[in-house]
C-alpha cells in the first residue's frame, strides 16, 4: 500500500484497504487507462469502479501497465467494483462478475458490492443504466436480495472476489442479509458529505463491525456535470466549497476546501474515493490524513446536515421514480 495512505482492516478477511482511493465514476473509457496510470504514479492504490461505469477494462489496462513498468505489484493494488441492478439474478450475477474479473485482468477483485438494493429487468441489448430501453422505461425484476447475496458468496468461495459488501443499503436491508448470510458484509458504500451525514447509519455499521466508504464527498459538486436529462438537486444547492465554515477551516489548517471535506470523513474512520483529472488535485486529495481537526470542528461541520441525497433515483428518474431512500 502507499505509505501516504493509512489503511483500515476489512472484517472477515483481515485484508487492509487504503482509506483514500480513486473513484472511477464519470471517467470516460478512452481516458481511464491513462488516468489510472497517473493516479498510481501519484500514490493511489485503491480504485473504485462498477459495472455500470463501463470503464473497467480500460482501468485494468492502466493498472497492468503500471505493474509492467514496475511501479506497483498486484498485491499493492486494491480493486473495488460493483454488480449493477440488471444483474441480480443468481446465474447472471455470477456470469457478469466473472466477466468483470476478466476485464480488470488482475486475477481477482478485492471487494465486490451490490450497487443498489433493487433488481431491474435485464435487457441484453442495454445492460447498464436505469432504463430498460436505454431511454425512459424503468422495469423491475422480482429477484430477492438473498439470491443476489448468495451469488456473491459463491464468487467469494471460488476466490474470484476476496471481500463482499453492499452499496446504498439501509440498516433494515442489512439486518435482513444477516439472517441468512454465511459471509457477512464487510463494507457499506454510501453517499456521504456534510449535507448528508447519515450518522445513524454509520453508527449502525460501527456497531456491526462493517466499514463505510463515502462517495460524493463534495456533495453537489459531483452532480453539476451530469447531462440535463439527469435532474438532481445539485444546481439549487450551495457549493460546500463556498460554505464559510469550510473556508475558515481551510485557512486555519492551510488546506483546500476539498481537503477539509475529505479529512472530515477520514478522521471519523470513513474511506473516501475522490476523483480528479489533474495531477496537482490528485495529490491534494490523497493528502487528507496528515492533519487533525478539533472534535468541535468535526461536529460543527456535521451540523450542515440537511439529509440531502443527490444520487437519488427518486428524483432523477422522473418517469418512474424509485424512492429507495425513504
Amino acid at each position: 500500500m502507499s505509505s501516504r495512505t493509512p489503511s483500515l482492516t476489512l472484517p472477515g478477511s483481515g485484508q487492509p484497504i487504503p482509506q483514500v482511493g480513486f473513484g472511477l465514476w464519470k471517467v470516460a473509457p478512452e481516458n481511464a487507462a491513462d488516468l489510472v496510470y497517473e493516479a498510481i504514479k501519484s500514490g493511489y492504490r485503491l480504485f473504485d469502479g462498477a459495472y455500470d461505469y463501463g470503464n473497467e477494462k480500460e482501468a485494468g489496462q492502466g493498472i497492468r501497465r503500471a505493474i509492467k513498468d514496475g511501479l506497483v505489484k498486484r498485491e499493492d493494488i486494491f480493486i473495488t467494483t460493483k454488480l449493477w441492478n440488471t444483474c441480480h439474478q443468481r446465474q447472471r450475477a455470477v456470469e457478469v462478475a466473472t466477466k468483470q474479473v476478466e476485464e480488470w485482468g488482475l486475477g481477482y477483485i478485492d471487494l465486490y458490492l451490490i450497487h443498489f438494493p433493487i433488481a431491474l429487468a435485464y435487457n441484453p441489448e442495454c445492460t447498464r443504466g436505469w432504463y430498460y430501453d436505454g431511454e425512459s422505461q424503468v422495469r423491475l425484476e422480482p429477484t430477492p436480495i438473498r439470491e443476489t447475496w448468495e451469488a456473491l458468496e459463491e464468487l467469494h468461495n471460488e476466490g474470484l472476489v476476496k471481500n463482499i459488501g453492499i452499496s446504498n443499503f439501509n440498516s433494515q436491508a442489512i439486518f435482513d442479509i444477516f439472517t441468512y448470510a454465511k459471509v457477512k458484509p464487510s463494507m457499506l458504500q454510501i453517499e456521504h458529505h456534510p449535507y448528508l451525514v447519515q450518522k445513524n447509519l454509520t453508527d449502525f455499521c460501527n456497531d456491526q463491525g462493517i466499514l463505510v466508504t463515502g462517495y460524493s464527498s463534495f456533495g453537489p459538486q459531483s452532480f453539476l456535470e451530469l447531462p440535463p436529462n439527469f435532474p438532481t438537486k445539485a444546481s439549487a444547492t450551495p457549493s460546500l466549497f463556498e460554505v464559510p465554515l469550510i473556508i475558515e477551516l481551510a485557512a486555519k489548517y492551510n488546506k483546500t476546501s476539498a481537503q477539509i471535506l475529505l479529512r472530515w470523513a477520514t478522521q471519523r474512520g470513513i474511506c473516501v474515493i475522490p476523483k480528479s483529472n489533474k495531477q496537482a488535485r490528485m495529490a491534494e486529495n490523497l493528502d487528507v490524513t496528515s492533519f487533525d481537526m478539533e472534535q468541535q470542528e468535526l461536529d460543527k461541520i456535521a451540523e450542515l446536515d440537511m439529509g440531502l441525497h443527490f444520487n437519488d433515483p427518486g428524483v432523477y428518474l422522473p418517469g418512474r421514480p424509485l424512492r429507495l431512500f425513504t
